[in-house]
């Protein structure tokens, strides 16, 4: 990922181009949408959000300094706006729709066997990965789907490095533990 580019298309949004806001959009739509669904638990609170998020951004873009990555700045605007959602609707909800829009796309074609397997290996990792407590779910996503650093995760939330760390680490022994337990189903259940 090339901040170069972002920064092109940041300059051609503050020179009054909406089409590089619409780069940015969808550069960062799709992971936008996965962290406010991990701290709003609710696909249609999460849309909203998300929606938002990009509103404020792009009212705020003159604001942007380029201290950080335009994605920790536009991810931090998304937590917070996610939270004050959560806040104003006082009743969390969980959603159990498998499908969450990321974007997974290999540059080769694997065979069928292997997309089919690869495919239900994505399934099992979000179903282990949506049974974490909110926050730990939100940093396992910014740390390993979205590439942030420790330090990025700690501007974007505002939680100390060291907690970060520590739910990290509980988080992926969690993940360890869950995906092994459905590893075992998913054997047993295609041997007997």
């Amino acid at each position: 990922m090339d901040n170069s580019e972002d920064q092109v298309h940041i300059d051609g949004v503050k020179n009054g181009d909406p089409a590089s806001y619409s780069f940015l959009v969808d550069k960062y739509k799709y992971m936008a949408y996965t962290i406010a669904l991990k701290i709003v638990r609710n696909a249609e609170d999460a849309q909203d959000a998300a929606q938002e998020s990009f509103l404020k951004a792009y009212q705020q873009i003159h604001q942007f300094e380029g201290r950080s990555k335009f994605s920790t700045w536009l991810y931090t605007i998304v937590y917070r706006t996610s939270l004050s959602k959560l806040k104003d609707n006082r009743i969390v909800t969980l959603s159990i729709s498998d499908d969450m829009n990321e974007n997974y796309t290999d540059d080769y074609t694997a065979p069928q066997h292997e997309q089919l397997q690869i495919k239900e290996q994505q399934r099992l990792v979000k179903q282990a990965i949506h049974k974490l407590p909110p926050t730990e779910a939100l940093l396992i996503t910014l740390f390993y789907l979205s590439e942030n650093t420790v330090k990025e995760i700690h501007e974007i939330t505002g939680l100390s490095i060291t907690n970060i760390k520590i739910k990290l680490f509980r988080a992926r022994r969690k993940l360890e533990r869950d995906l092994r337990f459905l590893l075992e189903q998913e054997s047993k259940a295609v041997m007997g």
